[in-house]
């Protein structure tokens, strides 16, 4: 633990009260734990939460702190978990389902506002996707609204809402579409007529997620006023590179989904340009950055919306091609303990050829397998995992088949005024960021804290993976008989060249010495 004394951005925080949307979600765990962890001066961190699963807010909390992420705290410093408190609302509800007594306590104690919930899924409705992300942005913009002592509200966006352009600026930029006039249109709309314009609105953007995000942005410049707000966009959000552990993840969204399918055999085929960027960012960096844009928010008070691409190709470049060269290797020295088949298979930069090995790697082994299953009585499972899988790798296809160059200046100019230990304790640059090292890192978190599987069963891991390897080049060899030996009985001309090699390999053989046989 650091001294807060030595530490700017920890001083600031000092006698704070914040409030944080999204808490229970990946960058809102990681929020909360470095708060706690590096600036234990802060007074109050107000959660908002809703009931979820006949679960009360307080007992979402509780779930929350009980998470791996928090175990260094309640540790070595315990007493830090009682400055959480739990506010019973929800950002899809009028006034965000607060209570006017709520309203009250937040409005005369925060001073700092974290907003980071939104559905992040690409394939959700519009509708649900309008009331998260824009109406839910409006309802907090209008709490703030009420906050005398408010000296900074963060909005987390997405490096990707601007995706309809190659060269995206630290700017926000004019809206799609009016926010306003969306929302007004998709109040009488059902669901079905919604389904049906979506594609047209979306225009070139891939999905729900991108193109709300976009909106949300333009309504925080219409209605923000005089309120100190900063946006930060985080490109493709990935495991821990430092904090609270190397490689801790919580959830299978992304690349990490693609990693662990990777190690279990499933995934063997996915579209990607290998020169493209893979412009992912470790979710610590992420954090380190919000929390800093917060201080210098509030410290500098500039007099428009800042916004901050916190992304990775322009600091430490990585190609798809690299996480493709680097990964491999890696699912075969930290395997996962339960692998379905042995790990193979590539990124294919040919759309048509793609197809050919999802059919031929994907769809005829699920279909085998569920057969097998029936016949032996089991569920059928097999399709609808790759039905699962190839909807998720279609949604991330369009980052992988495109590029973009996203500038950071204004990132760069704020770590330029970090100072002292602040250096150290918030540093949010990957210029050191080691790539093969780091993706070590991501697969054994994958595997401990996603797959609970825990280190000391890896020489075992590794011991099945072999006899996997010996299973899967027999049942090669098994299947190029058998399809060589239907191309025999059905083919005259295939017994001639069966009958010509072998006739070659007769007189090879009588070539050799025979000292040497």
């Amino acid at each position: 633990m650091m001294e807060e004394g030595t530490s700017p951005v920890a001083e600031f925080y000092q006698d704070r009260a914040v409030l944080i949307t999204g808490a229970t979600g990946f960058m809102g765990k990681v929020l909360v734990e470095k708060l706690l962890r590096c600036c234990g001066g802060v007074k109050t961190i107000y959660l908002l939460l809703r009931s979820k699963g006949g679960r009360e807010p307080r007992e979402r909390m509780e779930e929350l702190l009980n998470a791996k992420i928090f175990d260094d705290i309640r540790k070595e410093r315990p007493h830090q978990l009682s400055k959480l408190v739990p506010i019973h609302g929800d950002i899809t509800l009028p006034g965000l389902g607060i209570r006017p007594s709520d309203v009250t306590l937040l409005a005369n104690d925060v001073s700092v506002v974290f907003h980071s919930a939104a559905t992040v899924k690409f394939d959700e409705p519009l509708k649900r996707s309008v009331e998260m992300n824009i109406l839910g942005t409006r309802r907090l913009v209008e709490l703030c609204h009420k906050m005398p002592h408010l000296v900074a509200l963060i909005h987390v966006s997405t490096a990707y809402c601007n995706c309809d352009r190659d060269e995206v600026d630290e700017i926000v930029y004019p809206p799609p579409a009016n926010p306003q006039k969306v929302i007004d249109a998709l109040e009488w709309m059902d669901e079905e007529m919604v389904a049906s314009i979506t594609p047209k609105l979306l225009g070139d953007r891939p999905n729900t997620y991108t193109y709300t995000k976009a909106l949300a942005e333009n309504l925080l410049v219409e209605e923000c006023g005089s309120l100190p707000v900063a946006i930060v966009r985080p490109s493709i959000v990935t495991a821990a590179w430092k904090e609270p552990f190397p490689g801790w993840v919580d959830n299978f969204n992304g690349p990490t989904g693609l990693i662990v399918a990777t190690g279990k055999g499933v995934l063997r085929s996915m579209l990607c340009r290998p020169g493209g960027t893979a412009d992912i960012i470790p979710v610590d960096v992420v954090i380190k950055l919000i929390v800093c844009v917060a201080w210098y928010t509030a410290t500098h008070r500039p007099n428009n919306i800042v916004v901050y691409n916190c992304t990775s190709g322009s600091q430490n470049r990585l190609s798809w091609g690299e996480v493709e060269s680097i990964v491999f290797p890696l699912v075969y020295t930290h395997p996962s303990r339960e692998v379905l088949r042995y790990p193979g298979g590539s990124f294919k930069s040919n759309r048509v050829w793609n197809q050919i090995h999802v059919f031929i790697h994907h769809l005829i082994p699920a279909h085998l397998l569920d057969f097998v299953a029936r016949l032996m009585g089991r569920k059928p499972r097999m399709v609808q995992l790759y039905s699962r899988l190839n909807r998720a790798v279609n949604c991330l296809e369009y980052f992988t088949t495109h590029e973009w160059t996203f500038h950071s200046s204004n990132v760069q100019t704020l770590y330029k005024q970090l100072v002292g230990k602040d250096r150290e304790i918030f540093d949010f640059s990957i210029k050191s960021l080691d790539w093969p090292k780091y993706f070590e890192d991501y697969v054994l978190g994958s595997r401990k804290f996603l797959l609970k599987e825990d280190p000391s069963t890896l020489p075992a891991a590794r011991r099945n993976l072999k006899r996997l390897y010996l299973y899967s080049q027999l049942a090669n060899l098994i299947f190029l008989l058998g399809f060589w030996r239907l191309l025999m009985v059905r083919f005259a001309s295939a017994r001639r060249l069966w009958w010509f090699i072998l006739s070659i390999a007769m007189r090879c053989y009588r070539l050799i010495p025979v000292s040497l046989t």
